[in-house]
């Protein structure tokens, strides 16, 4: 299928590949011609770093690969014993370090506008200004918000949706009496048609992850000339939910509440809201006392000198 090269072969420049061990797609080798033994940890580093000089990708979608590839060897190691001396080798392939970047977020006059952004009165813009209001007022992922199907939200009061989250965990969120009525309007509108997904698309089928896509730059090109800040961002589909957190986690100053509205394992992955909240730290500060003295250099005023000189030539210090 490749050329590996042999062992002895010169490695040409220090950390680059020689051309017959770099990663080539296969032509015209099907995919059931491909035998476990071929996947060895030297094709494996050159498959990454193909990904990372040949695609442009950043070392996260690298260590994602990665990430999937060491999950196949584990689930080799307990049907295929002849590639576990393999398989262990492949789990030595060390992660590559990534920039841990603050979350993006929107503030409430940025929310505001992108909601506001596309007209009201038609149907496509009912339905986006609904779409908005369940993203942001639920923290939804983008799958989770595609995905939601009409028994999946309750008209009781207060209205609240059922969520099934990554990994099938489920949540009921309630709902603000904006986004109920947002998503109300919208349903009275909305087409009948055998597919019973809460959102629907021109087409009259499921809205796709690309759809909900499009239709959030839309409003940020509207909303941008208002709110001049938001020129400054990327926003996509899971700033929305950033944005969830962190307004949030200033109401509630918990953390727990924050991880459990957003359908999190571990607050392990709710942390990383506690480092882009800055009311957090200022309440830390406002926490610690200053000290009442600053460093400085004493210099007695010329009366202070008068009066202990007097009192120097002075018998009794009771005068």
């Amino acid at each position: 299928m490749r050329d590996v090269g042999d062992p002895g072969e010169d490695v040409g420049e220090p950390g680059q590949w020689p051309a017959s061990r770099r990663y080539t797609r296969p032509a015209s080798v099907g995919i059931r011609s491909l035998e476990i033994e071929s996947l060895d940890v030297p094709i494996i580093l050159a498959f990454l770093e193909h990904l990372e000089r040949d695609r442009g990708n950043k070392a996260r979608s690298r260590n994602a690969r990665l990430a999937a590839i060491k999950s196949f060897f584990r689930f080799l190691e307990y049907r295929v014993p002849a590639c576990l001396d393999q398989a262990l080798r492949v789990h030595a392939i060390t992660m590559k370090k990534i920039d841990e970047g603050l979350v993006a977020s929107l503030t409430h006059q940025e929310i505001q506008a992108l909601l506001d952004a596309r007209d009201k009165h038609t149907a496509a813009g009912i339905r986006d200004r609904a779409m908005l209001h369940l993203a942001f007022a639920g923290g939804l992922r983008v799958s989770e918000l595609v995905g939601l199907q009409l028994d999946q939200f309750d008209w009781r009061t207060p209205a609240n949706i059922h969520v099934i989250g990554k990994g099938r965990r489920e949540r009921v969120l309630p709902l603000w009496k904006e986004t109920t009525d947002a998503v109300k309007t919208w349903l009275a509108l909305r087409p009948a048609g055998r597919d019973t997904a809460l959102f629907l698309n021109a087409a009259g089928r499921a809205m796709t992850r690309s759809g909900f896509k499009y239709i959030l730059a839309k409003h940020v090109a509207v909303a941008a000339p208002r709110e001049l800040t938001m020129t400054e961002k990327t926003i996509t589909p899971h700033v929305l939910r950033h944005s969830c957190a962190i307004h949030m986690l200033a109401a509630t100053r918990d953390i727990r509440k924050v991880a459990l509205w957003l359908g999190h394992a571990s607050l392990q992955s709710t942390e990383v809201y506690l480092r882009a909240d800055p009311s957090e730290k200022l309440e830390m500060l406002e926490s610690v006392t200053p000290p009442g003295i600053k460093r400085g250099h004493f210099t007695p005023p010329d009366k202070l000198i008068a009066m202990l000189t007097d009192h120097k030539h002075s018998n009794s210090y009771a005068e």
